[in-house]
């Protein structure tokens, strides 16, 4: 008997898109991120994908492998940490004096807008 707690695979995060070069659409999953399948049809390729994405993590845990946990399922702290270097510092923080607001609500504003 399994530990290892039952994971939705339709709760992974799955990308269809053309591939020129393949004349077809792929279809490939960000948390497994060595598997990918090709259809004629975007539906076709995403349901390839998730019986791909089955069957891959009834292997790794026959295997006794880490099956990966869903991006949709992670907990986030909204905190990260970055290094720019003093001079882009410096940059973005008299930016922010220009606008009056915190360092940390101007680059939130930036990274939102950039998305």
């Amino acid at each position: 008997m399994s530990t290892t707690p039952h994971i939705d695979i339709t709760r992974y995060t799955y990308r269809v898109t053309w591939s020129v070069e393949d004349d077809e659409y792929v279809a490939t999953c960000l948390e497994l991120p060595s598997l990918s399948w090709l259809a004629d049809s975007q539906e076709d390729a995403l349901h390839g994908m998730r019986d791909l994405v089955a069957e891959t993590i009834d292997d790794l845990r026959a295997n006794g492998e880490r099956v990966p946990e869903p991006l949709s399922s992670r907990a986030y702290s909204g905190k990260f940490n970055l290094r720019v270097g003093e001079h882009l510092h410096r940059k973005l923080a008299i930016e922010a004096a220009e606008e009056h607001v915190s360092l940390n609500q101007y680059v939130v504003r930036r990274l939102t807008n950039a998305s």
